[in-house]
């Protein structure tokens, strides 16, 4: 069964799972800079589509809620009036509503889609203090390649923590940008493109499909780091890197 991925920009993405509709970190403010604490994000391109254009969605995929590059007014707004947010216990505290924990490796069964929450960590060890709590996902159902949603994650040994658990990850989208910022000095927050293409060889994901590696100015890299780096890595032909609006089926 093929299963469709649209790209919006940032971390936000529409896959069609079958007959279910599920959006990742719903981001959908125009430009600008975006307070945290006592500095700012700055946001370089609004989404392809308004959160009007995209409709209801099954569920929202919520890797965290307390960095606004993942989940911005707009898209606050957007996943409060979801049918279902699944996220992390502390975005579970501070949102309420339509919002359920889900645990590293607890699942939650949607229908005959089956979603479970799996690790992603949001900078170099000994950083969750600073950066918050932060999930993954992987989205599985009978007949049906198996999806791996990483999150903001900048751990190769995470990666290979879910390719021990999972019999396969055919669709890896990987948050890519290399996001570096004065929280963390000199530490990738999420995945720069020569491990995104280490993670995709860990996977053996037939597809990877980039998020979250351009739109904001704390990304490092970007579509000209990536497609080189998977070339290096002999897996090109796995890359499948979307501009915002772009469709794929995979």
């Amino acid at each position: 069964m093929t299963i469709s991925i649209r790209y919006l920009g940032g971390p936000t993405a529409l896959i069609e799972f079958g007959a279910t509709r599920i959006l990742t970190d719903p981001t959908f403010d125009a430009p600008g800079n975006y307070p945290i604490g006592t500095r700012a994000l700055v946001k370089t391109a609004g989404p392809a589509l308004t959160a009007a254009e995209v409709g209801a969605v099954d569920v929202v995929l919520l890797s965290h809620d307390q960095h606004p590059d993942n989940l911005d007014a707009a898209g606050r707004a957007y996943a409060l009036d979801s049918r279902l947010v699944l996220s992390t216990a502390s975005a579970r505290e501070r949102l309420g509503g339509p919002v359920q924990a889900l645990a590293n490796w607890d699942s939650y069964d949607l229908g005959d889609v089956r979603i479970t929450g799996v690790p992603a960590q949001h900078g170099p060890d000994g950083s969750e203090h600073l950066v918050g709590e932060v999930s993954g996902f992987v989205i599985q159902g009978d007949g049906r390649p198996t999806v791996y949603v990483s999150g903001d994650n900048a751990s190769l040994g995470v990666v290979q923590q879910i390719a021990d658990r999972f019999d396969r990850i055919d669709i890896a989208v990987l948050f890519a940008g290399g996001a570096q910022t004065p929280l963390v000095p000199d530490a990738y927050l999420t995945l720069p493109s020569e491990d995104a293409a280490k993670a995709a060889g860990i996977l053996g994901a037939r597809h990877v499909v980039p998020l979250h590696f351009e739109h904001w100015g704390h990304f490092t890299q970007g579509p000209d780091t990536l497609a080189p780096a998977f070339e290096r890595a002999g897996l090109a032909d796995r890359l499948r890197l979307l501009k915002p609006g772009e469709q794929v089926g995979l």
